[in-house]
């Protein structure tokens, strides 16, 4: 059965996968412009490349949505593979971190923060860990793990939002408006996290102790996510995954493209 929805919601991704990869040309235009006026800012090219292995693996799952665990696909394509979609998040996702990192280390370097500093250089460890935690979760079906995954991820955003805070809001009124959307953004996103995205996963390992699920070892589950596929265009199998992926793959991009202007604006300011 196909639904309606599925398809116009898969639609509306593709969409927005080309328009955040318009976004990033614009971004990238601007970082050229600034280094052809300015002295070249190797942070603000870093910023760049980052944000483009980010926002081309968010593009890539745009048009190959999966469901790791159940093996669920919307494209009938070897590509469509769980390892690797898998592998494709797993650098995005560094990078992304990678990202904040090294633009709150700056920030605190700048306004002599040590305890900004500090902060963020836990986010880049978080996100390794999280990354080990959902690949055990996909290699093995264990959906607890990916409560834990979830849980760093919310942690790692409440840890951005301390090192914000610690530098201090004063210390980063030039940057006006970001500062604010990453406070929003980040106080938003930590409750959906921990008020949503953990309690769904929790829920779903509750679900299958209940059921006597079985694990897969860690070899079968990477035999089995690298051969088995189910495509499947009913809302009964995505309608979970319908929120967290459209956020996902709108604001977490875009916040990640704003990195590319911020490290611009720091570094000719300063």
């Amino acid at each position: 059965m196909r639904s309606q929805a599925v398809t116009r919601w898969h639609a509306s991704l593709r969409a927005i996968a080309v328009l955040s990869i318009a976004l990033w040309s614009a971004a990238a235009v601007a970082v050229a412009r600034a280094s052809s006026q300015f002295a070249s800012e190797i942070g603000c090219d870093v910023q760049l490349l980052l944000s483009a292995a980010y926002v081309a693996g968010c593009a890539f799952r745009s048009f190959l949505p999966v469901v790791d665990i159940p093996r669920i696909v919307l494209v009938d394509h070897r590509l469509s593979s769980v390892s690797i979609g898998r592998s494709v998040a797993t650098v995005a996702e560094l990078c992304f971190a990678a990202q904040w990192a090294l633009l709150l280390h700056r920030l605190a370097s700048l306004s002599g923060s040590p305890s900004g500093e500090t902060l963020s250089l836990a986010i880049l460890p978080l996100i390794l860990l999280a990354e080990g935690c959902s690949w055990y979760a996909v290699l093995t079906t264990g959906q607890l793990a990916h409560a834990a995954e979830n849980a760093l991820w919310g942690l790692s955003a409440a840890l951005v939002l301390a090192a914000v805070w610690a530098i201090g809001p004063l210390r980063l009124a030039a940057l006006g408006v970001p500062v604010f959307l990453w406070c929003l953004g980040g106080t938003a996103y930590v409750a959906f996290i921990f008020g949503y995205d953990v309690p769904m996963y929790w829920s779903r390992w509750r679900a299958n102790r209940a059921r006597g699920h079985r694990h897969l070892s860690i070899r079968a589950g990477l035999l089995d996510t690298c051969g088995r596929r189910s495509v499947s265009y009913r809302w009964e199998d995505w309608k979970e995954e319908v929120l967290w992926m459209t956020l996902y793959f709108t604001f977490g991009v875009w916040s990640s493209i704003s990195l590319i202007y911020t490290s611009l604006a720091i570094e000719h300011r300063g």
